[in-house]
């Protein structure tokens, strides 16, 4: 199939950017590395009565200083290859489809566009990173926690746009890795896992966060379990209790690859090994 037909604007900036989303309403949309939009056109699952193509308008800079400021048409492939890009951030991307997509694929498309089984919105949530958003009437910046509603859903406001997202740069003595299990390479994720630790110099956890996507709408934070590893070297048998915890707690819907009781269980063991690896 092809799409409907439609408007098109290719924006040679921000601002003009933001004017043509703002003219078109609710039925404009913004195109920017097309790895999702283009397929969803063709299916017509979406009918926007106009595209504003955001690939001349700039924001695709990588700026580290004290925090990692990405642009939000930034190439998933460009911010895989950044020295200043996060580690957890370079373990994750190869996840993300193929390379050919993340050549294409921005990172603030990917935020944006809040697919629950999506890996860096992940670890935007897990880092505790934060998106910029602009509109017409000025820009505010939405932490990860509250940027996630559902699939496909955002607390953007009608008329907003995401420009960067803002990641924390390594704090001292943090170690972080991400695990995943999908049917085949490229695929969308069955269940992922994120784990951050910060240690102190005798080895000892001071702090945690452990977050998993795929088996919900929305990346998912356990601050809880996250508790059980401080104090701890992150190790043996605490890394099997808060894989377990969280395996508890998640409540994955079936599908017809996997059932609800699979994803718990494979949830609690790449939890447990993300904990291992990150200690």
């Amino acid at each position: 199939m092809k799409p409907v037909p439609f408007a098109y604007v290719a924006a040679g900036s921000l601002d003009e950017a933001l004017t043509a989303l703002a003219e078109g309403g609710d039925d404009a949309k913004p195109l920017a590395g097309g790895q999702s939009l283009v397929p969803a056109l063709n299916m017509r699952l979406l009918r926007p009565s106009l595209l504003v193509d955001l690939n001349r308008a700039g924001l695709d800079a990588i700026e580290a200083n004290g925090t990692v400021r990405v642009g939000a048409m930034t190439r998933q492939a460009a911010l895989e290859r950044s020295p200043h890009a996060h580690p957890l951030v370079r373990e994750a991307l190869p996840y993300v489809g193929h390379v050919v997509t993340r050549n294409r694929g921005t990172v603030g498309g990917s935020v944006a566009h809040a697919d629950g089984s999506a890996e860096l919105p992940l670890c935007l949530a897990a880092l505790g990173g934060t998106a910029v958003v602009r509109s017409l009437s000025g820009s505010r910046e939405i932490p990860a926690g509250e940027l996630f509603v559902t699939h496909y859903l955002t607390t953007l406001e009608p008329g907003e746009l995401l420009v960067e997202t803002v990641w924390p740069a390594p704090a001292e003595g943090e170690s972080s890795a991400f695990e995943e299990v999908a049917l085949r390479a490229g695929d969308y994720a069955l269940s992922m896992a994120a784990v951050v630790l910060v240690r102190d110099h005798d080895g000892t956890v001071t702090s945690a966060r452990v977050a998993v996507g795929a088996v919900a709408d929305h990346p998912l934070l356990f601050d809880d379990a996250a508790a059980m590893l401080v104090g701890t070297d992150g190790g043996g048998e605490v890394a099997r209790e808060v894989g377990a915890a969280v395996a508890r707690t998640v409540e994955p819907p079936p599908s017809i690859h996997a059932s609800a009781a699979y994803l718990k269980h494979v949830t609690g063991v790449i939890v447990e090994r993300a904990i291992a690896r990150a200690a």
